[in-house]
Order: structure tokens, then sequence, then C-alpha cells
């Protein structure tokens, strides 16, 4: 049987990762091809000349990419070109190769998905991994967020199948982009803890004693630093839990739009002396730290799924997260996890407490979270993703 042939748009692929798409995207690719597929991706390559490579079995095919503007309206310009570009390759790619199927990315890539897809005579699949409207509580009446909104919803409506990580990503995009539901596949994100070794003990008693005391609990807040994850609601309950447990420090990992917020948010609440913000930190030691810390917090406002929640039970710290979106989905109520109401700081602050003061309980967590995780096997996202192409892509060798 001759293996399908994907081409994989995305703006990001490791070792350009601006979010979890990178990863998303790579370890997808990479479970494809281990079911026999022949992926391409088709990304960015930063300032470097256009190169072709192989990485894990996935063939790679970079653009250059033109300069990024640092203000968010010159930001959608900026997307058009890029997806220019990224046509113009495609459309080389496609006089050397024959794909039976483009699979695209969120609104980024989409003008050159939906193009490409055209030209190839063949099926469109896009997975929405997040809205705009979700991202602004539904305002998206003003530019940039209106293009952006308008974008997502055209290549929802264009797409012959789209890809949600969760039955409530379904349901909004269902919802907000008039599309059938029948029309939108549900295929969770994975995780792979291998992804997320354990570093020499010795190495990670250095890395904790570098933010708290042997008798101290430290709490982490990591991702991207933008307002829907919530990130001040947890800084805000953050003194109740000090006021509990006096040998309580916090750690922020991350950066984005709303880093200098919560950094006054810190200092205007006397938290400065109680933590530290790490700003944007490389993938090793930013795997390091959910080993070293006693709690892992995911307060999030809109979240699609809650890929941080699984990184903390695969790296063997408990985890308690908001009651809202895919997280519902992601952890548990008890047991590998426990969720408190959002947007709620008394009861962030209550499960916080709950946690570091009751070993027992933290020790629970740890093992029904390493048990949990197995259920977003990437082998199984990959057997998943390759049954919805083959039922809209008869591929050669299949009946």
């Amino acid at each position: 049987m001759t293996p399908t042939r994907i081409l994989i748009v995305s703006w990001e692929y490791p070792p350009l990762i601006e979010g979890g798409l990178a990863r998303h995207v790579r370890k997808l690719s990479e479970a494809l091809v281990d079911l026999g597929v022949e992926v391409h991706v088709l990304t960015r390559g930063g300032d470097q000349a256009t190169i072709e490579e192989e990485m894990a079995g996935v063939l790679i095919h970079r653009i250059v990419e033109p300069k990024r503007p640092t203000d968010l309206a010159e930001f959608v310009t900026w997307v058009e070109r890029m997806n220019s570009d990224m046509l113009a390759a495609g459309v080389d790619l496609g006089d050397r190769f024959e794909f039976d199927l483009v699979h695209g990315h969120d609104w980024l890539v989409a003008s050159a998905c939906d193009h490409l897809a055209r030209r190839y005579d063949a099926p469109l699949v896009t997975t929405i991994h997040a809205t705009e409207w979700g991202r602004h509580q539904g305002w998206v009446e003003d530019h940039p967020q209106s293009h952006i909104h308008g974008v997502e919803k055209w290549i929802a409506n264009r797409s012959d199948r789209v890809i949600a990580c969760s039955h409530f990503m379904r349901e909004q995009i269902a919802d907000i982009f008039s599309v059938e539901e029948g029309g939108i596949s549900v295929i969770p994100n994975g995780i792979d803890p291998d992804d997320l070794p354990a570093e020499d003990p010795l190495e990670l008693a250095r890395l904790r004693s570098e933010f708290a005391g042997p008798d101290e609990n430290l709490v982490l807040l990591i991702g991207r630093l933008v307002y829907e994850k919530g990130f001040q609601l947890a800084l805000e309950a953050m003194p109740r839990v000090i006021e509990a447990l006096p040998n309580t420090r916090f750690l922020v990992a991350g950066s984005g739009t709303h880093e200098a917020e919560l950094h006054k948010q810190a200092e205007d609440q006397g938290l400065m002396s109680h933590g530290k913000f790490l700003g944007w930190i490389g993938d090793d030691v930013l795997h390091s730290l959910y080993r070293i810390a006693d709690l892992t917090v995911v307060p999030s406002i809109y979240e699609p799924f809650g890929l941080v929640a699984l990184e903390a039970m695969a790296s063997e710290c408990p985890c308690i997260a908001a009651d809202t979106g895919g997280l519902r989905e992601v952890v548990p109520l008890e047991g590998a996890g426990l969720r408190f109401r959002a947007s709620d700081p008394e009861h962030l602050a209550e499960a916080a407490i709950q946690v570091l003061g009751d070993d027992e309980l933290a020790h629970r967590m740890v093992e029904e979270g390493l048990a949990h995780i197995r259920k977003f096997d990437w082998s199984d996202v990959a057997r998943q993703t390759l049954d919805l192409y083959r039922s809209i892509a008869p591929v050669a060798g299949q009946a």
C-alpha cells in the first residue's frame, strides 16, 4: 500500500516555538510517520534561506519569514504576507509531490491552506486550537480581533472537516462559526512523558534551592502570560495561601502581553518578597520546574484544552485547575487533580491550601495523575487523525 502523503501547514515548528502549537504539530507529525504516513510540514524558517530537512521521518520545508512587527494591527498584514510566501512554496511542492490531503493549524495559515487544497484538488482539514472569540470573551467587534474572528469563521466553513481538541471547543466552534457539529471531530491533544524526563536529583535540588528552601512550599504558574490564562487570579489568591501557609513561595514562568501588569499586581500586593518572575525560559528548564514544584496552578479563564495540567501530571507534580473549558475534560474533579471554581480566587486559595497542607493527598494525586495521562497517548491521537483523513480522502491501497 502506498502511504498517505499529506501536507501539514503550521506557522511554527521546532526549533521555532511560540507556544504549544509547535509541539503539537511535531508530535502529531512524528506519530503519523510511525503509522506509515508520508508527512510534509510547511512552516517558517526564521531569517534563514529556504531550507528542507528531515527530522524523525518528517519532511520539513521552511520559508524565510518577513520581519515581524510589534504592533498587533500590523501583525495581520504580516500574516497575509507569510501566507503568500507559504502559498508560493506550497505550489512548488505540489509540482514535486502529489498530496492526498492538506491539514492546517489555526487561522494563521488559513489562506495558504485553502488555496493549496484547491490547487491540489485535495480535502482540507483544519485544527482550530483556540478562537479569538474565546480569547476575548466574545469581544471581537474591533480590528484586529474582528479580522481574526472573520478568518477563523471563513476557514472553519471552507474546510472539509474541522478538528477540535475538546468537546467544549466543538460546541464553541459550532455555535460561533455556524458549523454543523457533524463536521467537527474531537481529537484531544497528546502528552509524551518521555518529553518530560526526570533530571538528575542533585541538579533538581540545586535548581529548587534557587527559588525555595527545603521547608518551603513552591507554587508554579507556568505558560503564556496573557489575560485569558488567569494568572492575575492566582496572584490575587496568593496572600490568603501565604497567610495560611507562611512557608509558601511562588514562581511565574513565561512571557506575554500581560506580563507587565502581573508584575505590577504582585508588587502592589506585596508579593515580590515571596516569589519570582522568570520570564521566558527554554524547554529544558521549563520542564524541570514541574519537578521541583509542590503544586502547579492552572487558573485559566478561557482554556480550549489544558496541556499544562497534563505536563504537570506527567512530571509528578500535583495540579489544581479552573473548572472551565477543556480543563473539565483533562483534569478530574478529584483523584489525579482538583478543580476550583473558575475566576474565583477564594476557591483557588482553598484548593491550594488543601493540597499543600496534605502530603497524603498530594502523593495520591501524583500516583493517579501518572495513570490518568495514559488516556492522552500520541499514538492514539495519530490513529484517530489518520482515521479521519481516510474517511474524507480515500488513498492508494484503500478501498
